[in-house]
């Protein structure tokens, strides 16, 4: 199923055709049986421990009325032998019902969370190796409720909710069968009062159905609007928003409120029905079984028995009804899930990969073609090459398709025509260790992970020693300012960096950069989102890296940027236009050619005055 599939129809079946229904469900199925098959043992013993246990439980009125009828007899003709079997076996009923309960449960619960953690697992890696453009597409938030609502909303069904529907439908069954075995007459009255009560089930799940999706929709939107205020809090108060937003929070908020009102008169009328069905078939087996005892044509410990039974026999419908609100819902999550683990790769690693352990920076674009999907051409049909330690720059207007370059570089995108090559190897064929050690990029967003400084330095080399990431710090000019940290090296950068200012973060991301040793270096918009003083440091530090990246350490350097202040430093300037590479040369040459690079170059002399 395609991402567009995944993110529209997906997300509610309602959309989708009965075969693309029974496909999905299909899906998900495969998916909770490849869940069940590494525990497949504890998962038998799970369902041999319920069949157990609720064959012990319906055991006890069938043992009454035995005692009643056969035992006591019995003792009044000098023999109390049969009592006191029947004694025991009521109490080893008790006991195995008990025990087996516990078994169940406690195994229930043990199955369920070795499940949800082969599920949280391989929902992790499998959103990792997901391409780009998935999660260019695909929308965060859901890929954060794919790993926690959904998640905990199937963890609440396996916990409790598969079991109690098992053993309670199992009880049921196994207790209509002993009313059948003990007197078939009351069996037949038992389904009777099995019609209404499956009426009034029918109709409380199909309308606490609809009321349960309106207060999921309704409780969406109180999060979403709570999020989206707290999130813009300072937007808010420069516009004074409070009294709409608080206006349109209540509002939202009494919807959420009149949702769940409903919710609750549905299970008002819903449990009261059941109680009184269950009363009156109590009622009439003890009318009808009273007037057979009187007749002679019925024991009265089968009556008892059967009095016993068909109480019972109502218990479990109205918790398995509960639980069908929490089965449709996490129906729903595991539809989400399994359609996020059958998304693919769209760049994927080569099956047979080509080792490239010392490259020099060479990259050659050769009749390369690239479109997003099955979007319009982005890139037309290019050739390029760069020598192995040139420092290029490419420029251009927004969205001119600068970064589209760099993303094919770092093969966050395979090109759709063409080959793109690093010292003659095809990106495509290249080992991925190879290619994520030789090509790193900085982005402007410069993320820190939260952990040390050291430990973010050293993404790239989590193996480098102390010594090298103080010397790669020290190159790019970000030594001083960690030392003077509270704990210099060590300390905890925290909520992406909080404790470091933007400037900062990025020196952090060129020590990165730089401890990586790379073949081919790319900056993205490094320097875009800082100020005049943050700049300043990040160009010194900018400075030092290039010239650790330059011919001498055999390293290729692609700088995009808008300020051309980071231009400057380049060996060659490329200027981008519709995907389109409309000039190339030297930034001296360029400027003097009265092209489009001085008209953008003379645009920013016009900034600086």
């Amino acid at each position: 199923m395609s991402s567009t599939t995944f993110g529209t129809a997906n997300e509610d079946n309602a959309h989708l055709s009965r075969s693309e229904s029974k496909a999905v469900r299909r899906r998900s199925l495969a998916l909770l049986g490849s869940l069940i098959r590494p525990v497949r043992r504890r998962f038998w013993l799970t369902i041999a421990a319920v069949v157990l246990s609720q064959a012990a439980r319906v055991a006890g009125p069938a043992l009454i009325a035995f005692g009643i009828d056969r035992a006591l007899p019995a003792v009044s003709a000098g023999d109390n032998l049969p009592l006191l079997l029947t004694g025991a076996a009521y109490l080893a009923a008790a006991v195995a019902t008990a025990g087996l309960t516990a078994l169940y449960v406690t195994s229930t619960a043990r199955l369920s969370q070795a499940m949800l953690l082969d599920l949280r697992v391989r929902v992790f890696r499998h959103t990792q190796r997901l391409s780009l453009d998935f999660h260019e597409k695909y929308t965060s938030g859901r890929i954060i409720a794919r790993q926690t609502s959904d998640l905990e909303t199937l963890r609440e069904l396996l916990d409790s909710g598969i079991s109690s529907l098992a053993s309670g439908m199992l009880f049921m069954v196994l207790t209509a069968a002993t009313v059948f075995a003990l007197d078939w007459r009351s069996g037949l009255l038992l389904l009777a009062a099995g019609v209404p009560m499956y009426l009034l089930a029918r109709w409380y799940q199909k309308r606490s159905q609809i009321a349960f999706r309106e207060s999921r929709v309704v409780s969406a939107r109180l999060i979403v609007h709570f999020v989206e205020t707290m999130t813009g809090i300072r937007a808010v108060k420069a516009f004074r928003r409070e009294p709409e937003n608080g206006a349109r929070y209540a509002g939202l908020a009494e919807d959420y409120r009149r949702a769940t009102v409903r919710s609750i008169n549905l299970n008002g009328i819903f449990q009261p029905g059941l109680v009184l069905i269950g009363n009156v078939c109590v009622a009439v087996v003890l009318l009808l079984g009273g007037f057979r005892v009187l007749s002679g044509d019925l024991a009265v410990g089968v009556l008892l028995a059967l009095i016993l039974s068909a109480k019972r026999f109502f218990q479990p419908v109205d918790q398995m009804a509960m639980f069908y609100n929490s089965f449709q819902s996490a129906q729903t999550a595991l539809e989400k899930v399994s359609g996020l683990l059958q998304e693919v790769p769209t760049v994927r690693p080569p099956g047979n990969p080509v080792a490239l352990h010392d490259a020099k920076g060479t990259l050659d674009f050769k009749g390369v073609e690239f479109r997003y999907g099955d979007g319009p051409v982005v890139i037309p049909t290019m050739d390029l090459h760069i020598p192995a330690g040139q420092t290029v720059a490419l420029v251009g207007q927004t969205g001119a398709g600068k970064s589209t370059f760099a993303k094919l570089i770092a093969r966050f995108y395979d090109v759709s025509a063409g080959s793109l090559t690093l010292d003659g190897v095809d990106l495509r064929e290249l080992a991925t260790a190879d290619l994520r050690r030789n090509v790193v990029m900085v982005t402007q967003e410069a993320f820190l992970f939260s952990g040390t400084v050291a430990d973010n330095i050293a993404l790239g080399r989590p193996g480098a020693s102390r010594d090298a990431i103080e010397a790669a710090a020290a190159a790019v000019g970000a030594h001083g300012f960690i030392r003077a940290l509270p704990e210099g090296y060590d300390t905890d950068v925290n909520k992406r960096g909080g404790r470091v200012s933007a400037g900062q973060r990025q020196l952090i991301s060129f020590a990165r950069a730089f401890l990586a040793r790379p073949a081919v270096l790319i900056l993205d918009e490094a320097t875009s989102s800082l100020d005049i003083p943050s700049e300043r440091l990040v160009q010194a530090g900018l400075a030092r890296l290039l010239k650790g990246a330059g011919s001498d350490a055999g390293r290729t350097a692609l700088i995009i940027a808008h300020r051309l202040s980071t231009v400057e430093t380049a060996d060659r300037v490329l200027v981008v236009h519709d995907g389109r590479i409309v000039e190339d040369g030297t930034p001296a040459q360029l400027i003097g050619g009265g092209g489009r690079f001085a008209q953008l170059h003379g645009a920013w002399m016009d900034s600086l005055v």
